[in-house]
């Protein structure tokens, strides 16, 4: 999986930065109609941003903190990507590979919304069930000159909202694809190894990131 491939997901993830919930009624919408109607907004919002298009990254970091993060479910997502070796973890430990997941997946992709330039976003038709409390919600990336890019958000219903805890891009799962490396670290280095690592890396982007 590229970075390219994850850049134009971020772009996507994008779509969660405001609450899961309608603009005028609070209503809680359903996960296909909160994506496509947000969506819609905060590529309005990225068009018109020139900080965003110029490159401010510090900006894109603060608005992701803020904004992405109560949308996911980190604990899910990280303990499916660390693996069974996941419950063998300390409480302790857990909480830090959940931090350090996150930090990682914010910086790494941060700047992928100030690339966002003309790509379009179609959304294909809900399939699920009433009563479903897991959905897929699937959608193209469009951009002149390059073959669309799948792109599909696993979701969850949870007592605060729906919650994404995978993301699909040309048909690879973010959690699966950080597993492989994950559970390599772990095998040489264990559970500390793999903390030690991640934090490292973030220590890493951030320092490529002027330290903001």
């Amino acid at each position: 999986m590229t970075k390219k491939l994850f850049a134009s997901c971020l772009l996507m993830l994008s779509a969660f930065f405001v609450p899961a919930t309608g603009f005028a009624t609070g209503k809680t919408l359903p996960p296909d109609e909160l994506v496509r109607n947000v969506a819609n907004e905060v590529l309005t919002i990225i068009r018109n941003d020139k900080a965003i298009q110029t490159g401010d990254t510090s900006k894109v970091i603060a608005l992701v903190d803020e904004k992405v993060l109560p949308h996911f479910n980190f604990r899910r997502m990280t303990g499916s990507a660390v693996g069974p070796q996941w419950r063998s973890a300390t409480p302790q430990q857990q909480e830090r590979l959940i931090e350090a997941f996150r930090i990682l997946l914010v910086r790494t992709y941060s700047n992928a919304l100030t690339q966002y330039r003309d790509q379009t976003i179609e959304f294909k038709p809900l399939r699920s069930r009433p009563g479903d409390k897991t959905v897929r919600v699937n959608s193209e990336v469009h951009q002149a000159g390059a073959q669309p890019i799948a792109i599909d958000y696993t979701l969850e219903q949870t007592d605060k909202g729906w919650k994404v805890f995978d993301v699909t891009v040309a048909g690879v799962s973010l959690v699966i694809n950080y597993r492989s490396s994950f559970t390599e670290e772990i095998n040489t280095k264990g559970i500390d190894g793999l903390i030690a690592s991640l934090e490292a890396k973030n220590k890493s982007l951030e320092a490529g990131q002027g330290g903001k």
